[in-house]
């Protein structure tokens, strides 16, 4: 099976699970992922049900925003995915969600603390707001990449959230990580706050789990 048919069929899987798990509702959100020894990545394309996309639906794009391959208009959100492919070769997938409890920081305009190991782990550190830009925009894509430095998730302000990894998986996961721990969080403020890591604790975990943890 080549890369293309293979990438466009991952990026349906993972609709449908972000569908079926919560992370969404509707068309909302988009997922992306980079393909394997080209300078190309598929995207989701714009107003379509996940669980009613084929692999055909998924839309090829170069990295300046060019259709390659695909009948499909593109997700709105090319600009955003853009901009983070360009400005980040450590990511290969993207996986923007509107779930409720990180969307519900995000409307606060609150980051998400590095209070929880796997979360930092996985993430980075603290999971920051990004500056509100319109979606669609290329302004929002500038202010996501500024607010993801060293970090693979962001809050998308009064909008929802993102995650981004190494492959579509691990996208996916940064994705349930955080909606995770945004819950914990706002269930920690209702106890009297959540108590942060070290940042020294931080570095280490996340250094643990890019180097040594699992099956790698």
């Amino acid at each position: 099976m080549d890369n293309l048919l293979a990438t466009r069929e991952k990026v349906v899987e993972k609709g449908i699970e972000m569908l079926a798990t919560n992370l969404t509702v509707g068309t909302w959100g988009n997922i992306s992922c980079r393909i394997p020894g080209e300078d190309y990545f598929a995207i989701t394309p714009t107003g379509m049900s996940y669980d009613m996309l084929v692999p055909e639906d998924i839309v090829v794009l170069d990295l300046r925003g060019n259709i390659i391959n695909g009948a499909r208009k593109p997700s709105i959100e090319v600009p955003l995915h853009l901009t983070i492919y360009n400005a980040r070769q450590d990511i290969q997938a993207i996986v923007h969600t509107h779930s409720p409890y990180a969307t519900a920081m995000a409307v606060a305009r609150k980051e998400i603390p590095g209070v929880i190991e796997d979360l930092v782990q996985i993430a980075g550190g603290c999971v920051r707001v990004n500056e509100y830009a319109l979606p669609g925009t290329e302004q929002l894509g500038i202010n996501t990449v500024k607010a993801m430095n060293g970090r693979n998730a962001v809050l998308l302000a009064n909008h929802g959230m993102l995650g981004a990894g190494r492959d579509l998986v691990e996208a996916f996961r940064v994705c349930q990580v955080v909606e995770k721990s945004a819950q914990i969080v706002i269930l920690a403020q209702l106890m009297g706050g959540a108590v942060e890591l070290t940042q020294d604790d931080i570095e280490g975990m996340r250094n643990f789990y890019l180097n040594t943890y699992g099956q790698r």
